[in-house]
């Protein structure tokens, strides 16, 4: 399938000339006449690239990117700027508001079609990502720092150490050498309530350099754990200084936030049954064998519910022989019909 190249440019002989080239090089190009056109086709046809002209009526070629970039489902397209001027401030100006590239006009054929080209393919390599946490790792192909993770230090927890807690400042974020963590809230009742259960690969505490806040939640071992510290500048500069990862960045933060709701939906509505069950098997695919040790405190703060509601229903699991129970650890006989459970 052909790229798609949205054109926006104000001046028609530069635009149709552009337009012609792209389709004699076998892009599909898109046209519009000025900026609040071009953001409209932008979000209409989702184009692969954006070659956007700074000077134009109606909506110049900065207010242009500032929109793209505020739209999630466009602001990790390519944003290339055409321009007849050359002053460095402009080409500051532009870059430092997240433009990929930058042309200055009168410009050759091959200088325009290598800069799309470049482009397309940078932003490639980091579509179709499953999770944050691969996303991150590849991220770093695109960014000055080397091999961040062999560079930074780690650090040994013992079984049930505190990592950090609410309300700490952010020094640092976390990849999972080895080991297994959960992150968690207290309510003002005292109450735990386990976010997530992280193993060896997963990143966290990431969120609090992300948004610049102290820590939202508390973290734990619940095995001895080694972490790869990531310092906080390192980690920002990472996410911050690189248009492709932060475009990507923010496709992935409205990706969790949809899973968030997901859960939050599915707590209010599943049973305790259900909900029992579909913890067993998030530890038994982060855990990624058959049996695993959790405390019945841990499953309900996972579950959302009193420990003695848990207790019951890992009793009625057991009698239809689905897990069996050994003190702390629990075995998983049965994988497919445990997911199964609607009810």
């Amino acid at each position: 399938m052909k790229k798609k190249i949205l054109v926006i440019e104000d001046q028609e002989e530069v635009r149709e000339n552009i337009a012609e080239l792209l389709q004699l090089s076998n892009y599909s190009a898109i046209t519009a006449v000025n900026g609040k056109e071009g953001v409209q086709m932008a979000l209409e046809h989702k184009p692969d690239l954006i070659l956007c002209d700074i000077m134009m009526p109606e909506m110049d070629g900065y207010e242009v990117l500032y929109l793209v970039g505020k739209n999630p489902d466009i602001a990790s397209t390519p944003f290339i700027f055409l321009t007849a001027k050359a002053e460095k401030a402009d080409f500051r100006k532009g870059m430092n508001m997240g433009a990929d590239d930058y042309i200055t006009k009168p410009f050759e054929e091959m200088e325009l079609l290598g800069a799309i080209e470049r482009r397309l393919e940078k932003f490639g390599r980091l579509a179709n990502h499953e999770s944050l946490q691969e996303f991150v790792a590849r991220a770093k192909e695109y960014h000055e720092l080397q091999d961040i993770e062999t560079t930074s230090k780690t650090r040994l927890f013992k079984k049930k150490d505190i990592i950090y807690r609410q309300g700490d400042f952010a020094s640092y974020a976390y990849k999972i050498k080895s080991g297994k963590v959960k992150t968690y809230q207290i309510n003002t009742d005292g109450k735990e309530f386990i976010l997530d259960v992280l193993k060896d690969g997963d990143f966290l505490g990431e969120n609090a350099l992300i948004q610049d806040t102290e820590r939202t939640e508390f973290a734990q071992a619940l095995e001895e754990t080694e972490l790869i510290l990531v310092p906080r500048k390192d980690f920002q500069d990472l996410i911050f200084q690189n248009r492709e990862v932060s475009s990507q960045f923010i496709k992935m933060l409205s990706r969790n936030l949809l899973e968030k709701e997901h859960e939050l939906v599915e707590m209010a509505y599943d049973t305790v049954r259900k909900r029992t069950a579909d913890s067993l098997m998030k530890l038994y695919d982060t855990y990624g064998k058959d049996n695993y040790e959790v405390t019945r405190s841990d499953l309900a703060s996972m579950v959302g519910t009193a420990t003695e509601s848990v207790i019951r229903i890992l009793s009625e699991f057991k009698k239809d022989n689905l897990i069996r129970i050994e003190g702390s650890t629990i075995h998983v006989l049965d994988a497919d019909k445990l997911s199964a459970i609607k009810f």
